[in-house]
């Protein structure tokens, strides 16, 4: 019995390092190599802003909001900004930073993303940036992250017992994220948004935003 136990460790121990192997080969790779998705963390107006000035610089590559402001004003922010939609997708199971990732990583994986700009802002460090590299670097995913500017009150507040609870469920989720995909039943492309609907139904948008709504 404990020879089969040690063997089983063995291999156990034999089959983690190679997938780290494997992982550190493909994250070196992907560090060299340009952005190909934006990652935007909602919380602020202020990021998606951001993201759609990046977009007309950058049409082709996709772009992933997790629980970003509400679908009517994201789409007037890429109106206003006259930044392409075709690539942009919105993702709105999220209700934590956590969630993001949990949610975010399927789809980032079915885009091909291989290295990507994570947009957040400076109040949500350092957690934000340690659950990105520890989830998305367990998934061959490089992360550049990148820090926006806000005004008035921010949407996440930051705590050291929240960051610590989250990075150590995040190093269990690397582990499980490489055979458990949870599917996200409300994601939306950025073009089949119905502002007519919006509009009838009535929406409000973060002030910071100058959307007049």
């Amino acid at each position: 019995m404990w020879q089969m136990l040690q063997k089983f460790a063995l291999s156990l121990c034999a089959v983690l390092a190679i997938w780290l192997i494997f992982i550190t080969i493909t994250l070196l790779n992907a560090s060299s190599s340009p952005v190909d998705g934006f990652f935007v963390l909602g919380g602020s107006i202020t990021r998606e802003i951001y993201v759609a000035q990046q977009a007309k610089q950058s049409p082709e590559t996709p772009i992933l909001i997790s629980r970003g402001s509400p679908d009517p004003c994201i789409w007037l922010i890429f109106q206003r900004e006259v930044a392409p939609i075709q690539n942009v997708w919105l993702e709105n199971c999220a209700d934590s930073t956590f969630e993001n990732f949990y949610y975010g990583i399927p789809i980032l994986r079915r885009l091909g993303v291989h290295k990507v700009m994570l947009i957040t802002s400076q109040t949500h460090l350092p957690r934000a940036k340690w659950l990105g590299q520890i989830l998305l670097g367990a998934n061959g995913i490089w992360v550049e992250p990148v820090i926006v500017e806000e005004k008035g009150i921010p949407g996440n507040q930051e705590s050291w017992l929240k960051t610590g609870a989250d990075v150590t469920r995040s190093i269990f989720w690397a582990g499980l994220s490489q055979f458990i995909q949870p599917e996200c039943s409300s994601v939306t492309r950025l073009p089949e948004v119905n502002m007519q609907d919006w509009q009838q139904r009535g929406f409000r948008c973060e002030r910071q935003g100058n959307l007049g709504r």
